[in-house]
């Protein structure tokens, strides 16, 4: 019989499959983002460079898997897909939260999968803050990295479901102190990773205190787990948490925002997530200051499928990735980091609002200017 963890974690893959998830008030601002089309490409289309490196680890292309799932049945078979899928691909995943294994340690093959389908990718631990504030001892999360061989380990910051959810168990201030000290005891780096209400400057500075490694903005725009989990209350005749699920459907900072937030705050290695779906979105937030951009939702219905289907549509991500790099006068991905920008919109006014100061980097902000 499936306890209560591995039934949520069903709950979440089938919510995801089959209702709209996907933030209705409020977009990722991408579409604010202008790269700036160059008539005379800088080089020849076949040669466009996309490879990247993270984290010490060598990609082809800077486009990773978000954690989706683990922990129960079917999630084994998306992950396998998944691994499968970027092993051959040179791309890189995480796996979805492991408390879950650690309940019940017969479930630790769900997540075990992706190693053993992708030996040589980059793969992503996971836990959520929620555990590691209330002292989630060191020797449990090294087992949940040698339980996939891990290269990080993410710690997922989800206050937003966690107070909506039924089960959730909100942390506290004494986060961060805990934060640090496994960052600085754990045997592989500390990813920080929101999980779709994006990073604030200020939190991305008290996060590079805390001496992660790196940092994922998740910004809102894309799927929100406020969402999943009302549709989940609904189903379980919670009228409260469904309610608070209904308000704040589109709480967060929207992705391109946070990309911004966070990269005026830290040098940290920086992945955009959060409503990611063409390789033109991918190419915007490098433009914007992203190292990796990572994509949850529309892989997770391309696995369902199969690895094939996941092939596929990395395949063409990274295919969109090249023609934006190639469109923008680039000659490889890197340079994208370079490329003239023009931000519109409520970006553009967010930014003037925020004050934001993004070192290293020109990018035209309509109005910004004394």
């Amino acid at each position: 019989m499936a306890g209560e963890t591995e039934r949520r974690k069903l709950d979440h893959i089938r919510i995801c499959l089959e209702r709209d998830v996907e933030a209705r008030g409020v977009s990722t601002w991408l579409e604010h983002v202008w790269l700036v089309h160059s008539a005379v490409p800088a080089a020849e289309y076949g040669q466009i460079d996309l490879r990247a490196r993270f984290l010490g680890h060598e990609f082809a292309a800077p486009l990773m898997v978000s954690a989706i799932t683990g922990g129960a049945g079917e999630a084994e078979r998306i992950n396998s897909a998944i691994a499968e899928a970027v092993e051959e691909l040179g791309l890189g995943m995480g796996v979805g939260s492991q408390r879950a294994a650690l309940e019940r340690p017969e479930l630790a093959k769900t997540f075990r999968v992706a190693r053993e389908k992708a030996p040589t990718a980059f793969i992503v631990a996971n836990i959520g803050y929620s555990e590691v504030a209330h002292g989630l001892p060191l020797e449990a999360l090294e087992r949940l990295v040698a339980m996939i061989e891990a290269d990080a380990l993410a710690v997922h910051l989800n206050p937003l479901q966690e107070v909506v959810q039924a089960e959730g168990k909100p942390g506290g201030p004494s986060f961060l102190e805990k934060l640090a000290e496994l960052a600085d005891r754990l045997s592989v780096p500390v990813i920080a990773k929101e999980v779709g209400c994006g990073i604030s400057a200020e939190v991305a500075k008290a996060l590079e205190a805390s001496g992660v490694a790196a940092v994922d903005v998740a910004g809102a725009g894309g799927t929100s787990w406020a969402a999943v989990e009302h549709y989940r209350a609904l189903e379980a005749g919670d009228a409260l948490r469904a309610r608070l699920g209904q308000t704040f459907w589109d709480w967060g900072i929207p992705t391109a925002a946070s990309i911004l937030e966070a990269r005026s705050a830290t040098e940290l290695p920086l992945i955009a997530s959060g409503g990611v779906r063409t390789g033109l979105d991918v190419a915007k937030c490098l433009a914007l200051g992203a190292n990796m951009a990572a994509m949850a939702l529309p892989v997770l219905k391309a696995a369902v499928k199969g690895p094939g289907a996941v092939k596929e549509l990395l395949r063409a991500v990274a295919e969109e990735l090249r023609v934006a790099t190639f469109l923008s006068g680039c000659r490889s991905v890197a340079e994208l980091a370079q490329a003239p920008v023009v931000l519109t919109g409520p970006l553009a006014e967010w930014v003037k609002a925020r004050d934001l100061k993004v070192r290293g980097r020109k990018r035209e902000v309509p109005g910004a200017r004394g």
